[in-house]
């Protein structure tokens, strides 16, 4: 682009000036009746703030385009990007000392821009007063996630510095087109060896006499970085999945997807019919199945399975959590949802570290499977006194899930090329959610 020459400058620094107080100061103008309508009230979050939000940033970039970035309207953007930053660590609980602090120094800095515009009264207050409570509300997060980090015990400190720094690796390894198993195969070394410290599924202190707080931290911390694992390994195998299973790989993957946002977005006013489509299609999937290999038109039992399996075990996971969270299990049903769980956590385990295994090896567990199986009438678990009692959903997800795990068991041992490290998983953090005191595990 050519520089604007000397003689035009003039028309376009009023234009600029022109646009600023065309969006500008109508802005201001509902900002200030927003400010007075909430001087009273409590901090939430509606509509108003969204559209007031979406006006703003392009406001904020109009700013940055022209160099204004020394002005509080440029600092909005900025101030709205670090929010969804900080809140994204919030939920992942991904982070550490060194992360936080970038983000504070960022703080401080648009802080002084906006005291200084304040001062010299070179923006409405209305601006200044919105940017201050934006900015309060970034501290008030940054806070929050150092005063998490210092629940974090002491003896913890290396291992959690530990976790997060191979979940990067995992993360930017996931990122790459393709990837070769020596990069995956140390981080995976890695991670058995802090999984391998526990005792009964707690990390312990200095000695192995104590069990430090903040054992819920490392534990989801663990779980994802093996299911991040899972999910590269999964992901690398797309491209084994040959044309005639495209569409059972694209229905899965976006069934996937859309429960996953479901988990993210709706998960507490959830209703239970809500998942009944879902529930269907996948027993229809399960349906293409041939001795649980999925089948193409001239039905061979093409390569490509363990990417569907895992697939199809991700979205029956996904069903058995929002279920969980919405509706009651019975005491009738709470037997076979704590012995599912058992089995889950076992299958998760051998699955974890590999073989070498055989079908003698997953006896025990098809029979426990086939036991549950054998106790339901038309499908449905029954009570005592003939009735049916609640949560045959979550027991039902739970139950396809195990038989999911159990045929990526299956999968990965007839797998020739397969070693070890393939066939690879963990619970995910928040299933198996109801277990038996003898096999719960108290993350407090």
């Amino acid at each position: 682009m050519e520089p604007v020459p000397q003689d035009e400058l003039p028309i376009l620094e009023s234009l600029i000036n022109y646009a600023l107080s065309t969006v500008a100061r109508p802005t201001v103008k509902q900002v200030t009746k927003l400010n007075d309508v909430r001087e009273e009230q409590p901090s939430h979050k509606n509509r108003v703030d969204t559209t007031l939000s979406d006006v703003f940033s392009l406001l904020s970039l109009f700013f940055l385009t022209i160099g204004k970035t020394k002005e509080c309207p440029a600092t909005y953007c900025q101030i709205s990007t670090i929010r969804r930053l900080l809140d994204h660590m919030n939920e992942s609980a991904v982070y550490n000392e060194s992360d936080l602090d970038p983000f504070q120094k960022r703080l401080d800095e648009l802080r002084d821009i906006v005291r200084s515009d304040k001062e010299s009264g070179k923006h409405p207050p209305a601006m200044t007063k919105l940017l201050d409570r934006q900015l309060k509300e970034c501290d008030d997060i940054v806070t929050s996630l150092k005063e998490s980090l210092s629940e974090l015990s002491v003896e913890l400190v290396p291992t959690h510095e530990r976790l997060v720094t191979l979940r990067r690796q995992l993360v930017a390894l996931a990122a790459k087109d393709s990837f070769s198993k020596s990069e995956l195969k140390p981080i995976q070394e890695e991670l058995r060896k802090v999984d391998s410290k526990r005792v009964d599924g707690k990390f312990l202190g200095p000695g192995g006499s104590s069990v430090p707080k903040s054992q819920a931290i490392l534990s989801a911390l663990l779980e994802e970085c093996f299911e991040i694992v899972q999910e590269i390994k999964a992901r690398e195998d797309t491209k084994n999945v040959p044309f005639g299973l495209k569409p059972v790989y694209d229905r899965l993957s976006e069934m996937r997807a859309e429960l996953e946002n479901l988990v993210l977005t709706r998960r507490w006013s959830l209703r239970e019919t809500d998942l009944w489509n879902y529930t269907i299609s996948l027993q229809e999937i399960d349906k293409m199945r041939v001795d649980g290999k999925f089948v193409d038109a001239e039905g061979n039992k093409p390569a490509g399975q363990y990417v569907l399996l895992y697939l199809l075990r991700r979205c029956y996971g996904l069903i058995y959590r929002l279920l969980s969270s919405s509706e009651p299990v019975s005491e009738e049903l709470m037997p076979i949802a704590n012995k599912l769980s058992t089995v889950k956590k076992c299958l998760n385990e051998v699955l974890k570290y590999g073989g070498p295994f055989n079908p003698r090896d997953l006896y025990p567990y098809q029979l426990a499977l086939f036991q549950i199986d054998s106790m339901r009438k038309d499908g449905k678990f029954i009570s005592v006194d003939g009735g049916i009692p609640e949560g045959q959903g979550v027991v039902m997800a739970h139950l396809n899930e195990c038989h999911e795990l159990l045929e990526m068991l299956k999968e990965a041992m007839n797998d020739p090329d397969d070693d070890t490290e393939d066939g690879e998983d963990i619970e995910d953090g928040e299933d198996g959610v109801i277990i038996d005191d003898d096999d719960e595990e108290d993350e407090d």
